[in-house]
């Protein structure tokens, strides 16, 4: 019974490491989000504004004082940025796709892990917005 005990104890620690550590591919991640429109969706979230350059260089300034987010790949000049957020305390990794398309900034924000984000993606990117609007 112990040994039960202990082997769930360690596939328990080991799959959190698992969250925290895995290798994010920007392969993977980094692509164009594809938004013709706005979606809300069980993992994640889409948004279509109207844009331009400035308008994505204050998105990006804004997104970077995020807590726990990072660049993956991209940047505004390119534009096309992928952001990897994570959560406080299990360390969940939550990319965001930011990409300017023909006068639209379309923003794909979506979970790795699970089957719902329960809301967090939209969330993050609605008040990323909110706080676009009040800048401009």
């Amino acid at each position: 019974m112990r040994k039960i005990f202990w082997l769930i104890v360690l596939v328990v620690i080991g799959g959190l490491a698992w969250i925290r550590l895995a290798p994010s591919d920007p392969g993977v991640w980094h692509v164009d989000p594809k938004v013709s429109a706005d979606q809300d969706l069980a993992h994640g979230v889409r948004r279509r504004v109207p844009g331009d350059d400035a308008m994505i260089a204050m998105l990006h300034r804004i997104i970077l004082e995020t807590p726990r987010t990072e660049v993956l790949a991209g940047s505004p000049d390119d534009g096309r940025v992928t952001y990897l957020t994570r959560s406080q305390w299990m360390g969940f990794p939550d990319y965001t796709t930011v990409q300017l398309d023909d006068g639209f900034i379309e923003i794909y924000a979506r979970q790795r892990f699970g089957q719902s984000d329960m809301g967090t993606n939209k969330a993050r990117v609605d008040g990323w917005l909110g706080r676009l609007n009040t800048v401009e």
